[in-house]
């Protein structure tokens, strides 16, 4: 596109400086004290929109915080980009870990971002990655370069579950109605290992109760002779993996995609230190299924994890009884195609089955989500991934996340439309941990390569 680095270089410190503003607000969902920061950033997001030159602004109500939507149509024969990010940020706990106030930004620079990061709360997850759309939109609208129709939905609530979103989405697919869905809230390699995030992995979350006596024993009087609930849950918690680290679950892998030998092959081009990740652990060797490479285990295969495990008694000093009960917090991550309620009833079904007799057990699912791809035949990852090797000199690598995003399952199924995953973020760059930031290169590089992907995905499009 044209001019579009002397534009940026031209307005950098300005792009910077609204950035800096719009961190300083601590808009923290979780924490009511915070309501009208809330708010506040809402109607800032609002302005901003209007600045960049989208015809229409509104700040749609939910029965919790709104939702900025705004569109620019130009030809409803055009495709149609939607763009979704959101305002709100995590609770900046615990202060005392942070080198400088969370919400008071600072720039300085460090090994992964030479050229200066910014310290705040809400930096990269995800006011700063959701605000490149911004300001890349404003460089399209200025200079006459809008070659498609965008539209932006920038929500309040998706550090606290996005409880409102699917009532929204629900309730306006026609407003909403789009070609392609676009997506800053992920991250690369590195600064010269350009990445595009393909797939997401599903979740799962349980608590299981084991019950053995109606109350605590004596484990002298009554050891051995009646179940221990607590070597009970254990010893069904072990039996869920088998020797190679397969789970037991009987149904638990049929719908688990296996990934083609191409494109195993393309994740395992992403520069991968063993030693260095044992190192930054200090663990001296990892662990997980048979068969799998460390990037593989922690991506495109379905997990199950302890989270949490009690019972008994855990005070100082010894109390020697057999507890009446043993509890356990269950997360399994899974991979597209794994419905998450599906695999909760088969976790459930088998949970319950293997209890041995004078034990009870209750199973209480909490939450879940269902997985995502994205495939990399699509125009919309053909549009991003000509989009990198423009502004970074080289082809992304296709990444499969480990994480869950479960609103994105949901714009499928509910827009019927895919959604493209486009990070400029880095692991390093602590979102969700005291000392959040993100870099300034970072910022301008997503604002440079933004206005590429709607050229690309226009250009394919015809």
């Amino acid at each position: 596109m044209k001019h579009i680095q002397s534009y940026i270089s031209e307005h950098k410190e300005r792009f910077l400086t609204e950035l800096i503003d719009l961190l300083k607000i601590p808009s923290i969902s979780a924490d009511s004290t915070y309501k009208n920061d809330v708010l506040k950033t809402a109607d800032t997001i609002k302005i901003s929109l209007e600045k960049a030159g989208c015809d229409s602004v509104e700040i749609c109500t939910t029965d919790g915080y709104p939702i900025v939507y705004s569109e620019k149509i130009i030809d409803k024969n055009l495709p149609t980009i939607l763009v979704y990010g959101h305002y709100d940020v995590q609770p900046p706990d615990p202060i005392a870990l942070w080198d400088s106030p969370p919400f008071e930004p600072v720039i300085k620079s460090t090994e992964k971002h030479p050229d200066g990061a910014i310290f705040a709360r809400g930096a990269c997850d995800d006011k700063g990655q959701m605000y490149m759309h911004v300001k890349a939109m404003e460089f399209m609208t200025s200079t006459n370069q809008l070659p498609c129709n965008v539209k932006f939905m920038i929500e309040g609530e998706e550090e606290v579950g996005s409880a409102n979103l699917a009532t929204f989405v629900k309730n306006n697919q026609e407003k909403l109605k789009n070609d392609v869905i676009l997506i800053s809230d992920t991250g690369m390699i590195a600064n010269d290992v350009p990445s595009i995030t393909t797939g997401l992995r599903g979740l799962s979350y349980v608590e299981v109760e084991v019950t053995g006596p109606d109350r605590d024993l004596h484990s002298g009087l009554y050891g051995g002779a009646v179940a221990n609930p607590i070597n009970i849950l254990t010893k069904m918690i072990a039996s869920l993996h088998d020797e190679n680290n397969h789970i037991t679950i009987p149904g638990f892998y049929d719908k688990v995609e296996e990934l083609s030998k191409e494109e195993r092959a393309e994740m395992a081009k992403a520069p991968f230190s063993l030693e260095n990740y044992k190192k930054a652990l200090n663990i001296d060797s990892v662990y997980g299924e048979a068969g799998f490479t460390t990037n593989e285990r922690n991506s495109i295969r379905p997990t199950l994890d302890v989270n949490g495990i009690w019972g008994g008694y855990i005070g100082e000093g010894a109390k020697t009884v057999i507890a009446s009960k043993a509890y356990a917090k269950i997360s399994m991550r899974l991979v597209p195609h794994q419905d998450w309620v599906d695999i909760t009833q088969l976790f459930k079904s088998h949970f319950e089955s293997i209890a041995p007799k004078g034990t009870t057990v209750k199973v209480t699912p909490h939450h879940g989500g269902q997985g995502y791809v994205t495939p990399i035949n699509s125009i919309g990852y053909q549009a991003a991934s000509q989009a990198y090797q423009d502004t970074f000199g080289k082809t992304p690598i296709p990444q499969r996340s480990g994480g869950s995003i479960p609103i994105v399952a949901l714009f499928e199924q509910e827009l019927k439309s895919k959604t493209i995953l486009m990070g400029f973020g880095l692991d390093s760059d602590a979102i969700h941990s005291p000392n959040e930031h993100f870099g300034v290169w970072n910022y301008l590089k997503g604002i440079e390569t933004i206005p590429l992907f709607y050229k690309y995905y226009t250009e394919l499009s015809k």
